[in-house]
């Protein structure tokens, strides 16, 4: 038995990451917070910076190029991510205004608001046997259209009561262009020379996304605790939260099978348009957050919606995954002639090459 958990442990080892950062912020708050030994607003500056450099330096432009021809489907992905996603929070807001907090609303609104992750959203879709080429375009691709459409969508929300009144568009969009986009461009004009040791030293790279993400949530917990993000919200805001993200999940779905299959897209495609127009991205919301709404006292409760979106996207999406990728599994029947009469012959799906 715990044998099993330790594995378990080192498997997860980045969702338990969560959980500790939660857990120490909860019990080290001073550390953590603005004006802290820890100093999180320079140590979140420069690991916000190193992620997207090291982003930028490891993403292939060959790969890009090979997606770039789908554009019913790139138009769908974007539409799904940046219009009909943060749709779906003002019959949220309307059905749950009363109940959750006004930083947790926030955070759904800035759920819905955020692009697709890259790195689960082309891994799923491989899983599954889907488009990989246009997966890997539409997930940098929206990435990219975030950095201007994710803080102009939370400042044209603010007209509907969404609480992000005091965020100036353009001071938003300075910030994270500076944070996000810069480090990227840089990484992608230094790739000729150092991209083969992105390739080589891939998996470390990724280990210090996660650790970087890691200190984002606790410094963020940090500054919310001392706030009283627990003393004055119960364990109900848990619940709520996880209630909440399974709903937008579970339409984010739902709307991305029903219009894929509308446009009568191949099942490679709809696969794309499903895991592509569905996720949201941690590793670029959590840094994004702390440059958009700086030392909110809410920061904590705006960021725990994607922190339960994110492990709950990798759970469903892996099921899905398994689904399509079964469909290769499974034989089919084929006209085989025999002695003058047509017989059916059983053959495996697995024989066509994928």
């Amino acid at each position: 038995m715990v044998r099993k958990l330790k594995g378990i442990l080192v498997r997860e080892w980045f969702l338990a990451g969560m959980v500790l950062a939660v857990l120490l912020a909860t019990l080290f708050p001073d550390f953590g917070a603005v004006g802290g030994a820890m100093h999180a607003d320079v140590a979140s500056n420069a690991g916000i910076f190193m992620v997207f450099f090291f982003h930028g330096l490891a993403l292939s432009t060959t790969s890009l190029r090979q997606g770039m021809a789908r554009w019913k489907l790139h138009l769908l992905v974007q539409v799904l991510t940046f219009a009909i996603f943060p749709l779906l929070w003002i019959p949220f807001k309307l059905a749950f205004g009363g109940i959750l907090p006004e930083g947790l609303m926030l955070g759904f609104l800035y759920l819905c608001a955020l692009p697709s992750t890259i790195s689960s959203s082309v891994a799923m879709t491989a899983v599954a046997r889907g488009n990989v080429p246009a997966a890997i375009f539409n997930a940098t691709l929206s990435s990219l259209i975030g950095i201007l459409l994710t803080p102009a969508i939370l400042s044209l929300a603010a007209g509907l009561g969404s609480g992000a009144g005091g965020l100036s568009l353009g001071h938003a969009v300075t910030n994270i262009a500076l944070m996000l986009l810069l480090p990227f461009v840089v990484g992608q004009l230094l790739r000729p020379w150092l991209g083969a040791f992105a390739t080589k030293h891939k998996k470390r790279i990724n280990t210090f996304d996660k650790l970087v993400i890691l200190m984002l949530v606790y410094g963020s917990f940090c500054d919310s605790v001392k706030s009283g993000l627990w003393t004055n919200n119960g364990i109900e805001v848990i619940g709520l939260t996880l209630i909440g993200a399974a709903l937008f999940l579970t339409a984010a779905i739902t709307i991305s099978t029903k219009i894929s299959n509308w446009l009568g897209f191949d099942i490679e495609d709809r696969i794309t348009a499903i895991f592509c127009g569905s996720k949201k991205t941690l590793a670029s919301g959590v840094p994004m957050a702390r440059l958009l709404f700086g030392a909110n006292p809410a920061l904590g409760l705006i960021v725990l919606p994607i922190m339960f979106y994110h492990p709950l996207q990798l759970f469903v999406c892996s099921v899905l995954a398994g689904r399509y990728a079964a469909r290769f599994d499974r034989p089919r029947k084929v006209a085989e002639p025999r002695g003058g009469v047509t017989q059916l012959a059983t053959v495996p799906v697995t024989s066509q090459g994928h």
